[in-house]
């Protein structure tokens, strides 16, 4: 046994009335293993790798119970000088953000060195040289260079990869990776799992993996603790929390996973949210949001207790029985399945309640997919957004970043096209192109004038640049295209970011109805606003509180509300569910696509959650260094891939079912710089089916069928 949590809780706040983050929570990890911890954020899972690390912050937080033994000794008990030499050499983090978490003033070998020389007492040479060699085991490339750069220079994969160097340089027993990849494409999400696993296996070291994405879980832990409002519902083995869940949580979190089957329904959501750490209710928290909820569950606070389908919950606590198995001299038998829920007390139930009842799915909600019709509503031709570089004293252009480098798009009224590709690839800069947030190098963007705008308060519209009703954007001034501002319109990422902080929910709702003459007046904003809210599942009554009142799911559809308080008719979601829980990204997915359905809204969808892809977008394009390889029909693309590079980010993607039959395609290192793109086909450098022809010319779109196109010369029917 190498880590032993034992009915740990870490408050936070007044002492008297605290903020209960972890409360009373136990789970083991053996010498080697993967242990997960998965749920809501909000829910503690990085509260307790903090506690356990000793990085909880004080005085503000403090311990206010149980034990943390590591090797067998208490690490609550030990002094700082003890803690601090636990710290890197014998525990160590990687955290979730690299960005924030590494120094920006100092270089990368700086800090990968750091813990060599205060942990090992290696000379300054010596750290350097297993630096060097800590980052090539990383992977990183031409380790000696990158060793002597700053975090800026790096790529968010590369980044994340000298994190795990850090981590790993004094080979610790225990590896705590919280949210290792979340901010990651599918590619470099891969390489950094495959990596954690490679060094886990030479190294003999146990991981404690937080996570919110079910699918890592499943490529990754052997066992899995599900934690809610502080406490752990349900642990067992990957296969029982995954296949055979118990807990009416842990299968609503399943059941929340968009995915290409559920296609034709609705996605299952869980209403509410977790609740403050300091107004945990009574009895189930969470009682108040589980659809199979009884009137004792109000009342009786369930313990975590081992089940077996068809047996009894039996009387002893999964923690009593490894204890009392090794204080006997025998090995702890394996984990059981474990589940805190009265629904599986017998005495209370009055019979032996059966999992697979509430694994059951509920009744289906049919999906009303939006009514497409043949009409273009947007057309892109040869885009390009070529950013210059300014160098020397009179800051000349010495190059061009090419971030968009010639892309041709058709977007239909009423549809949603899944823009998909690896970061740095052009995807959020083609959307701001198209919206002339950033003005195009070269090219058209073509927009379907509409007849007649009743809402344009009074501003005519620009005049089209010939007999047909197409106006391009390209070429419009700052003054021609305002009316055309609230017929666009984007959802950015970041909800936390995205929201003015000083601004009540009614003047960011209103501000832009207020910029583009919209509404006669402030009472009749206002009362827009209203209804916009309730369109998007708020309540009127939030409109006069401010953002950090709102949790993260509530925060995205307030900047819904901004986006159809100008009633738009083409929106950009640019990573719009990336940053939220599972939960909250069913929510968000289910709005978008009741409000594409009741106003008739289209869709370009930037992301590169393929998941999301599959379940919502009507077509998909993919693109790579600045160009579409691959584009056609959801179930063409991403059901039947033509491009190496499209089949590399399918088989990059966790599945929860082991047996997809997607052979796994590894690809080598990340996106090349935009700034000098390889010669031919952008893909070739990383392709394993590259021919002396990809290396010399870019390959022309070769239909696959009517609505389907690859740029591949594999697919070239008069190559000899």
């Amino acid at each position: 046994m190498l880590l032993r949590v034992r009915d740990l809780k870490t408050y936070f706040g007044n002492p008297q009335s605290p903020a209960r983050a972890v409360d009373g929570i136990s789970f083991e990890i053996n010498e080697g293993e993967t242990f997960s911890l998965v749920g809501e954020s909000g829910c503690g899972k990085s509260v307790t790798a903090l506690s356990i690390i000793q990085l909880v912050p004080q005085p503000s937080g403090f311990h206010a119970g149980g034990a943390i033994e590591y090797k067998g000794v208490d690490v609550l008990r030990l002094p700082e000088s003890e803690k601090r030499k636990l710290r890197g050499r014998e525990i160590s983090m990687i955290f979730q953000e690299p960005m924030t978490s590494l120094n920006p003033v100092l270089t990368v070998g700086y800090q990968v060195t750091e813990p060599l020389r205060r942990h090992q007492y290696l000379s300054r040479a010596e750290a350097r040289r297993k630096a060097v060699a800590l980052l090539g085991q990383v992977n990183i490339p031409d380790p000696e260079r990158r060793f002597g750069e700053y975090p800026h220079q790096l790529s968010g994969g590369m980044k994340q990869r000298v994190m795990i160097a850090m981590a790993m340089a004094c080979e610790p027993g225990l590896l705590i990776a919280d949210e290792p990849t979340t901010a990651l494409d599918v590619t470099i999400q891969a390489q950094i799992l495959e990596l954690i696993r490679t060094l886990q296996q030479s190294k003999g070291t146990a991981v404690l993996l937080i996570t919110h994405d079910l699918a890592v879980v499943a490529e990754t832990a052997q066992r899995v603790g599900v934690m809610y409002a502080g406490r752990i519902v349900e642990s067992g083995s990957r296969d029982q929390i995954l296949h055979s869940p118990a807990h009416p949580y842990t299968v609503k979190l399943l059941q929340s996973l968009p995915s290409r089957s559920q296609r034709q329904h609705a996605l299952q959501t869980i209403e509410g949210r977790v609740p403050a750490a300091d107004k945990y209710p009574q009895g189930c928290r969470f009682a108040e949001r589980c659809p199979w909820r009884q009137p004792r569950c109000v009342t009786i606070d369930p313990q975590l207790l081992p089940i077996d389908v068809g047996q009894a919950v039996q009387p002893a606590r999964e923690q009593a029985i490894s204890g009392q198995a090794e204080q006997a001299g025998q090995p702890a038998p394996q984990s059981p399945h474990s589940v805190a829920c009265v629904l599986y007390d017998e005495k209370l139930q009055g019979r032996r309640m059966k999992p697979e009842e509430l694994r059951a799915p509920p009744p289906p909600r049919p999906r009303v997919p939006g009514q497409i019709v043949p009409d273009e509503l947007i057309r892109i031709e040869g885009m390009k957004v070529h950013f210059p570089i300014r160098s020397g004293v009179l800051k000349g252009v010495v190059g061009h970043v090419k971030a968009v480098d010639g892309v041709d798009l058709t977007i239909r009224r009423g549809e949603t096209l899944g823009l998909v590709g690896e970061s740095g690839c052009g995807k959020t800069t083609l959307g701001k192109a198209l919206l002339q947030l950033v003005r195009p190098t070269a090219g058209r963007v073509l927009f379907a004038k509409p007849e007649t705008d009743a809402g344009s308060g009074g501003t005519e519209l620009a005049a089209a640049p010939d007999a047909t009703s197409w106006v391009d954007l390209a070429v419009l001034n700052r003054d021609q295209l305002r009316p055309y501002r609230r017929l666009l319109q984007v959802i950015f990422q970041d909800p936390y970011s995205a929201l003015n902080p000083r601004m009540m929910v009614a003047e960011i709702v209103t501000e832009g109805m207020a910029a583009l003459g919209l509404g006669k007046n402030r009472h009749e904003r206002e009362e827009r606003a209203k209804h916009i809210l309730s369109l998007v599942g708020l309540d009127p009554e939030m409109l006069y509180r401010y953002p950090h009142e709102f949790s993260g799911g509530q925060r995205q559809r307030i900047g819904i509300a901004r986006c159809l308080a100008v009633e738009p008719r083409f929106i950009v979601c640019d990573e719009a569910t990336s940053a939220l829980d599972v939960s909250i990204q069913a929510q968000i997915i289910n709005l978008l696509e009741k409000l594409q359905t009741e106003l008739g809204l289209t869709y370009l969808f930037i992301t590169h959650n393929l998941g999301v892809v599959e379940y919502l977008a009507d077509e998909v394009a993919v693109m790579y260094l600045g160009r579409i390889v691959e584009q056609g029909k959801t179930e063409e693309v991403l059901g039947a891939a033509k491009h190496p590079y499209t089949r590399a980010l399918l088989s990059a993607v966790p599945q929860i079912d082991p047996q997809s039959g997607l052979e796994k395609i590894r690809l080598a290192g990340d996106v090349p710089s935009p700034v000098n793109p390889p010669q031919g086909c952008h893909f070739h450098p990383r392709c394993a089916h590259a021919m002396p022809r990809c290396r010399g010319e870019y390959p022309p779109p070769y239909p696959i069928s009517g609505t389907h196109a690859t740029r591949c010369f594999l697919y070239d029917r008069k190559a000899p």
